[in-house]
């Protein structure tokens, strides 16, 4: 997507007890969105979580694809364009 121009840049941030992908439309913003996995979550809400601009958890699961859909279905709507 950053190839393609609908995104600026994007990030990973790896830590000792999250690891994060943030996806930026500006790089001097906050990310559009972030994808955290928490390992630590799993047996509880899920160890996946999509977090929007205004750090409100959008989607939360212990599957990757589930958690993504939102994402990809904008996505899609994009290229479609």
């Amino acid at each position: 997507m950053v190839a393609a121009g609908h995104w600026r840049d994007y990030a990973l941030d790896l830590g000792r007890e999250a690891a994060i992908f943030s996806a930026f439309r500006r790089s001097a913003e906050r990310p559009e969105f972030r994808i955290e996995k928490r390992p630590s979550l799993r047996h509880r809400q899920g160890m996946w979580a999509l977090i929007g601009e205004a750090g409100n958890v959008l989607k939360r699961g212990a599957e990757l694809q589930g958690v993504l859909a939102p994402v990809e279905r904008r996505l899609l709507k994009i290229i479609g364009e």
